[in-house]
């Protein structure tokens, strides 16, 4: 079955409350055949286990904590190893249901990061999770927000084989590191309006590029809610810059994605993974 494979959605966002019915159906009127919904703190692992029971089949959970934490709708912070502590119970609950341990990374932006402690403290949250995947023998599923070059180096150095860089917005040079790692790389559908994005694109192997809408953020439209039915702007704008056709990014992207949902089933099919062999 052909369609498309969202590697990186928040379907567990509060903007989705009133409606998740209608956006899981018009994704799948789009194409979608699957999509990874990752967390960014233990308050929402519940709504995700939920979500991925209500729609068995079609979202898989991916369980994690994001480096940078919400401490009030006007103030984040950067992760510490406290705010794993309330995670890791409920993780190993669910092990056995996860696709990846997600959304995790690194998050150097100079807001969030007032210190060497505080990215010392993401880094020690990053690894932690990292162990934990290898453990479980999961992917990560990985932010890596103006620190490309740090997590490419963290997860090398903690021997981390399965790896997605979820809308890396470094420069392709560092980007081709990962490659090198046998990484993989989620374009959202903002590449339509991100320069750094189409550049990056043209410099991955179309074999290590997977497919993401980051919903609701990172749409077509900036500030606009975007949503997984949005998959299929980042699929054809990949084809244009590739210059190859559509059916032929939507097969090889599906396979590389199946790298992150190692022996679950997708489209009535059971997937053996390259990450599984």
């Amino acid at each position: 079955m052909q369609g498309y494979v969202d590697c990186h959605c928040h379907i567990s966002a509060g903007d989705f409350d009133k409606d998740v019915e209608e956006v899981i159906e018009n994704s799948k009127k789009a194409g979608l055949l699957a999509l990874l919904a990752v967390a960014e703190h233990s308050r929402e692992f519940e709504k995700i286990i939920e979500l991925s029971q209500r729609y068995p089949g079609f979202i898989f959970p991916c369980l994690g904590v994001h480096p940078v934490q919400e401490v009030s709708p006007e103030q984040q912070r950067g992760a510490c190893l406290q705010d794993l502590d309330a995670a890791l119970p409920i993780i190993e609950k669910y092990k056995d249901q996860l696709v990846a341990i997600g959304e995790v990374g690194l998050d150097f932006t100079p807001r969030y990061v007032k210190s060497d402690t505080d990215k010392e403290n993401q880094r020690l949250v990053l690894i932690r999770q990292a162990q934990i995947a290898k453990e479980l023998d999961l992917p990560l599923n990985v932010h890596s927000r103006s620190a490309g070059r740090p997590t490419i180096q963290l997860l090398k150095e903690q021997g981390v084989k399965k790896v997605l860089l979820h809308a890396f917005d470094g420069k392709p040079s560092v980007a081709m590191e990962g490659v090198k790692a046998g990484y993989f790389f989620s374009i959202p559908p903002s590449i339509i309006r991100s320069e750094q994005k189409q550049k990056l694109v043209k410099q991955l192997p179309l074999e290590n590029i997977c497919l993401e809408t980051d919903s609701p953020a990172l749409g077509p439209e900036k500030q606009v809610r975007n949503e997984p039915k949005n998959i299929c702007v980042s699929a054809e704008y990949i084809s244009k810059i590739k210059g190859v056709s559509l059916e032929k990014v939507m097969e090889l992207l599906v396979n590389a994605s199946r790298v992150h949902i190692s022996h679950r089933p997708i489209g009535g099919h059971v997937n053996r993974s390259r990450a599984d062999v």
